[in-house]
């Protein structure tokens, strides 16, 4: 109980900060409720239909995360509800039971609701036959009456999505590229701390891949936030767009998806590799602490630019050291330097210690490409 208190009250606090996830979420859900009202008033009170529950039920679950899927969903969900009250009022005519026309109706929805077409929306024709039935009137003008209900609700639900702050999913992007690039800078961090203070064994090594390969979580969020972004954009052009709650114009590019994606495939084949060469059973001799020293002087860079990388993604005012890149560019030749003189000593010791010297400084390359695409081919 105390964990989820504390957690409600960051989300609430994030609500206030200012824009985020937090408040998405808020808005969708007040948004929902107003769909939800809207339609009763219609329904209940200016139409006075006696069957109002069917239109804010609809309305409710329609304000969906986008209005794209908030129209794939409405089409999906009132075909289950035409066809949930047309199988009821047909097996209420031929058994005129109550109990008979559930028998007879519900196990064949239920079935009808698993065809991949209806999406997650088929258990409707389920529940619409359920509530048909009991409710006992199953005449024409009651099927008519309830989906033209269902009608209503889902032109109202649509309607508060589009046109109230309709939901333009762009920040997740931003922020989970900044987040990869972020805690990417802090694995490369702490693998360079625990190298430069000679604290680098098999279990360390095994906890540093561990955090790595936690990377590819973040990776699969940033590619569901992008899937979600371009979803969002759809059928939002025009006058629509301009009530987006996000800058549409700073969407960054799908290349950076893939740089980011590469970088962090280079963390992760770096750390195993140090992985392998701290572990004696599949390593016959890791390399000088000395050379893996001065490596992790390297990874400090490295660390520190992805940092910086994810300031420039999030669009930080402070530009932080003017000259990083200059300056890790200087660094990374003066390393790369100490690490081929390095390489050069392994190989009088034995292949086996070239390899693993090798291979990092090699992976090392690789990264620094990717965090500064100039740096190529230097």
């Amino acid at each position: 109980m105390r964990w989820e208190t504390h957690s409600v009250g960051r989300a609430a606090r994030a609500v206030v900060r200012g824009p985020g996830r937090e408040r998405d979420l808020l808005i969708q859900s007040l948004k929902a409720a107003l769909a939800a009202l809207l339609a009763w008033l219609v329904a209940q009170v200016w139409l006075d239909d006696p069957m109002a529950l069917m239109a804010p039920w609809v309305a409710l679950v329609l304000v969906q995360a986008t209005v794209y899927s908030s129209l794939v969903t409405g089409a999906r969900q009132f075909a289950a509800i035409c066809i949930g009250a047309l199988v009821a009022s047909g097996a209420q005519a031929v058994t005129d039971d109550n109990t008979g026309a559930l028998a007879l109706s519900v196990p064949v929805l239920v079935l009808l609701s698993n065809w991949p077409r209806f999406g997650d929306q088929g258990i409707y024709a389920a529940t619409t036959a359920v509530f048909t039935i009991a409710s006992g009137t199953v005449s024409v003008d009651a099927v008519g009456h309830r989906l033209g209900q269902a009608a209503l609700g889902a032109v109202i639900g649509v309607a508060v999505n589009a046109l109230v702050l309709p939901p333009v999913h762009l920040r997740d992007v931003r922020e989970n590229l900044a987040a990869l690039a972020r805690e990417a800078g802090e694995v490369l961090s702490a693998v360079a701390g625990d190298l430069r203070g000679g604290e680098w064994d098999a279990q360390t090594a095994v906890g540093r891949l561990n955090a790595a390969k936690r990377l590819q979580d973040r990776l699969d969020a940033l590619r569901s936030a992008r899937g979600w972004s371009r979803e969002s954009l759809r059928l939002t052009s025009g006058m629509l767009r301009k009530l987006h709650r996000a800058p549409t114009e700073a969407l960054p590019p799908e290349d950076e998806d893939e740089r980011l994606g590469r970088i962090t495939g280079h963390v992760t084949a770096l750390t195993r590799s140090l992985a392998v060469a701290a572990d004696e059973e599949r390593s016959p001799a890791s390399p000088d602490p000395e050379v893996l020293a001065s490596y992790g002087k390297l990874l400090e860079l490295l660390g520190d630019s992805c940092r910086a990388e994810a300031d420039r993604l999030l669009g930080e005012e402070d530009p932080g050291d003017p000259l990083l890149d200059e300056r890790t560019a200087a660094a990374m030749r003066d390393l790369h330097t100490t690490l081929q003189e390095g390489l050069t000593r392994e190989a009088g010791q034995g292949a086996a210690r070239t390899a693993v010297l090798g291979t990092l400084v090699l992976q090392a390359e690789n990264l620094w490409a990717d965090l500064n695409p100039e740096a190529r081919g230097r």
